[in-house]
C-alpha cells in the first residue's frame, strides 16, 4: 500500500471547504443583489443574513474538528501507519463531513447534523485510537 494514498481523503477535505466558500459567495452576493442587503452589513455577523451566516458558520466547522484528521492523516503517513483500515476510516470521515456541510447547507435541521457530526466524531477517535496502538507497536 501506497502510504500517499492518505492524501486523497485530505485533498477531498480541502475540495469540499472551496465548495462552502462558493455556496457562500454565491449567497452573499444573490442576498447584496436583490437588495436584501447592503455590502457593509457583512462587516459583523449578528447582521448577515440568515442564509449566508449559515454557510459561514459551515465555514468554521470546516476548521474545528478537521484539524484534527489532518494532524491525524500527516501523523499516520510520517510513522507509515497507512493501511487499507485507516484509508476506510479516514474516507468515511470525509464522507461524515460532505453530509454534515449538506444539511447545515441545505435546511440545517439539528438533530440530522448532529447524529452526522457525532458519527465523525467517533470515527476521527478511532483513528486515533489506532493510531496511539500504532505507535505502541500492538496493531
Amino acid at each position: 500500500m501506497r502510504q500517499t494514498a492518505i492524501f486523497w481523503p485530505m485533498l477531498a477535505h480541502v475540495l469540499l471547504v472551496y465548495i462552502v466558500y462558493l455556496v457562500m459567495l454565491k449567497r452573499r452576493y444573490a442576498a447584496v443583489k436583490s437588495g436584501e442587503v447592503r455590502v457593509s452589513q457583512y462587516k459583523l455577523r449578528s447582521t448577515e443574513p440568515a442564509l449566508s451566516v449559515t454557510v459561514a458558520n459551515n465555514l468554521i466547522n470546516q476548521f474545528e474538528l478537521p484539524v484534527l484528521f489532518h494532524v491525524l492523516c500527516l501523523a499516520l503517513f510520517v510513522t507509515n501507519g497507512v493501511n487499507y483500515l485507516t484509508l476506510a476510516l479516514v474516507w468515511l470521515f470525509i464522507a461524515t463531513r460532505y453530509v454534515h456541510a449538506w444539511v447545515h447547507l441545505n435546511g440545517n435541521h439539528v438533530p440530522h447534523r448532529t447524529s452526522v457530526f457525532f458519527l465523525g466524531a467517533g470515527i476521527l477517535l478511532i483513528g486515533w485510537t489506532w493510531f496511539a496502538l500504532h505507535l505502541l507497536g500492538a496493531v
